[in-house]
């Protein structure tokens, strides 16, 4: 078998599964946790997006057709980006340890995390798998991967405004503190 850019991006996309299964135990119960209908909101988003970026059905048409030329050197650029996107939301998921939750939730004796990532990005976990995803589009080079760029975007950007509200509550002035010191999915060195 080949080692192609498609297998290097798909065994990428498969060790982050593997170390966000094998890193969900062992955390912390939730003190507070978004609404159901919420988190059903997010899920939707992360599933069109998904299918998007996955599946070539031929039912996507246009969004099927390419916006990079195909290229291998251009697929593995784009699978080198997905594996950096993917190592660093691992290491932001091991910065947050026991306080990682896939919902929006508050732990029991939650701390704020302003180590690793997180000295400088308010939610590295997301700027990873954007990036990610970012190079997975590039290594597909089809429309239909640039709409699920977008949509996951979207996702992660709502779900990271009411994860700062929740924080907001917790922490008060030190999360105001830490907004100021910190961007949103991008660093900010102050």
């Amino acid at each position: 078998m080949k080692f192609t850019p498609v297998l290097f991006t798909y065994a990428s996309w498969i060790l982050l599964a593997l170390y966000w299964l094998f890193s969900a135990f062992g955390v912390k119960r939730a003190a507070k946790r978004e609404a159901s209908g919420e988190r059903f909101v997010h899920i939707l988003f992360m599933a069109a997006g998904y299918i998007l970026l996955f599946n070539s059905d031929s039912r996507f048409g246009v969004l099927n057709e390419r916006f990079i030329p195909e290229n291998v050197s251009i697929e593995w650029l784009g699978a080198a980006i997905t594996l950096g996107g993917v190592l660093f939301a691992v290491w932001a998921r091991r910065s947050i340890g026991k306080f990682w939750s896939a919902a929006v939730t508050i732990k029991e004796d939650h701390k704020l995390i302003r180590s690793g990532p997180y000295a400088h990005i308010r939610h590295p976990i997301y700027t990873g798998l954007l990036t990610a995803v970012a190079g997975t589009a590039v290594e597909i080079g089809r429309y239909r991967a640039l709409l699920a760029l977008v949509i996951f975007l979207i996702g992660f950007a709502r779900k990271a405004k009411k994860e700062e509200v929740f924080l907001a509550q917790q922490f008060g002035e030190s999360f105001e503190e830490h907004k100021r010191h910190t961007g949103f999915f991008l660093p900010r060195f102050s």
